[in-house]
């Protein structure tokens, strides 16, 4: 056998991540979750290939949005009746189901074709810090540096 069977198999293998949402922006931490559903970050990502790992986010309800985004948001979509329009705004959403923002932000950066539903099943949320995949996290990306207030001299 070659080595490079044993290669392609831990490349292949779907790591568990963690992410902590609270003060983060919005945007910005859907791009980064999206790419890792798809698997960008391995060296051996193929489009047509479902090669990407596991999110878990915490901390849903924490999450940041820039500009006047908190008041003027909102979340459509049809009933697909003569008037079944229902707006949402994004205030009421973050009370009633925070977690659903960040599916939404991510399920719109992933490409349109059959892999998007297989992806985000593999992303969770949680609203808060508590979930139930302690012992499979291997990456976590809910320490942040702290900043420098003072000039070190």
């Amino acid at each position: 056998m070659s080595t490079g069977i044993g290669n392609a198999a831990l490349a292949y293998a779907r790591v568990w991540h963690l992410v902590d949402a609270r003060g983060q922006v919005l945007g910005r931490l859907g791009t980064q979750i999206a790419q890792t559903l798809m698997g960008k970050h391995k060296p051996i990502y193929d489009p047509s290939a479902d090669c990407g790992d596991y999110v878990v986010v915490v901390n849903a309800r924490h999450i940041a949005v820039t500009g006047r985004k908190r008041e003027q948001k909102l979340y459509r979509h049809h009933s697909r009746y003569p008037g079944g329009l229902k707006e949402i705004p994004f205030e009421r959403l973050q009370d009633k189901d925070p977690g659903k923002i960040i599916e939404k932000a991510v399920s719109g950066m992933l490409p349109k074709n059959r892999l998007r539903k297989p992806r985000l099943q593999r992303l969770l949320v949680f609203p808060d810090a508590e979930h139930p995949y302690a012992d499979n996290i291997i990456k976590r990306y809910d320490t942040k540096i702290p900043l420098v207030t003072q000039p070190i001299e």
